[in-house]
């Protein structure tokens, strides 16, 4: 299993940044790809970005040039860089890890982008 804690939400202004991260731990090892989703009130869970374990990104259309996913290997953490935020990206931004025998996923962290 893998335990992954998500931080970084919040409110942030039409046109700010905010930067999450998510903190893995446990079955490092057998994790081939971390993403980043996202649920909005009513509306069903999407994929926002992902980042394999060779490094290659997919990011959904509609976040492409705003959002960058990354990771630090050696803190075993998974970063989104959100810039350019707008209303409809606000939702509950969840931490992914696929696993060849499962999917972990955190707990979710709120992010807010209004005036």
């Amino acid at each position: 299993q893998v335990q992954l804690v998500e931080s970084g939400g919040g409110l942030v202004q039409p046109g700010g940044s905010l930067r999450l991260s998510c903190a893995a731990s446990g079955s490092i090892f057998s994790i081939n790809v971390m993403g980043w989703y996202r649920q909005a009130p009513g509306k069903q869970r999407e994929l926002v970005a992902t980042i394999t374990y060779g490094g290659s990104t997919n990011y959904r259309d509609s976040v492409k040039g705003r959002f960058t996913i990354s990771r630090d290997s050696a803190k075993n953490t998974v970063y989104l860089q959100m810039n350019s935020l707008a209303p409809e990206d606000t939702a509950v931004y969840y931490c992914n890890a696929q696993r060849a025998t499962g999917a972990n996923w955190g707990q979710g962290t709120q992010v807010t982008v209004s005036s």
